[in-house]
């Protein structure tokens, strides 16, 4: 982790243009390449960021990051403050808590809720980015990612996204496409998700619990 206190100003150019006015920011690099430009408030959230993978081109008045899509984020340094760098060591991933966790054990049993044909290929799908939660097949045979939340959020798409993005890379898996499961999905995740081609699927856990009751008393 690269991390570094600068008065800069970004600019962005892809889907859409995007200017940062001259400000003291902190820019984070990621051991992956992930770049992000943060303020002093505003939570986690970064205010512009390019994901990996990308080419980070470093010259005396600034940065250049692009990537393969052809975007580009254009980081202008008036004054560099700080740069450290810091080896984190592997990341133990996300624990989940009981709720998720369970979905996703209910939802490995069964697929075909979410969709009809949906069959499971494995739990836990490791990526280059952390484990996607289960790996499916529809019933054209197609990959299928899914990515199961308590609550369906914009974090939720960006980080089933990013799954996609090296899954595809696969040979043996591509095309991929991405479902979103959640007992409630927040409406700008739903835009987002429709935007990068995700599907989202809302469940009712009590329902998912019944049912493994009904399939557990037929024993």
């Amino acid at each position: 982790m690269r991390l570094v206190i600068a008065r800069c100003s970004v600019d962005y150019e892809g889907r859409l243009s995007a200017h940062l006015p001259m400000a003291t920011r902190l820019i984070m690099v990621k051991a992956d390449g992930c770049v992000a430009i943060h303020a002093d408030g505003g939570a986690y959230k970064p205010l512009n960021w390019m994901n990996a993978p990308n080419l980070l081109v470093e010259e005396p008045t600034g940065w250049t990051v692009t990537n393969p899509k052809g975007e580009i984020l254009r980081i202008t340094i008036d004054a560099l403050l700080a740069d450290h760098t810091h080896d984190l060591g592997p990341d133990p991933g996300l624990q989940k808590d009981g709720v998720e966790a369970h979905l996703q054990a209910l939802l490995a049993d069964a697929c075909h809720l979410l969709e009809a044909g949906l069959v499971l290929v494995r739990r836990e799908h490791r990526t280059e980015v952390g484990p996607v939660d289960l790996l499916c097949t529809d019933a054209n045979g197609r990959s299928v990612a899914v990515e199961i939340k308590r609550r369906g959020e914009i974090d939720g798409v960006e980080q089933l996204a990013r799954y996609l993005e090296f899954m595809n890379r696969d040979p043996m898996l591509r095309p991929v496409r991405g479902m979103l499961v959640a007992q409630v999905i927040k409406p700008q995740a739903k835009a987002l998700a429709a935007e990068r081609g995700i599907m989202c699927v809302e469940v009712d856990y009590d329902t998912l619990r019944g049912i493994e009751r009904a399939q557990t008393s037929l024993f």
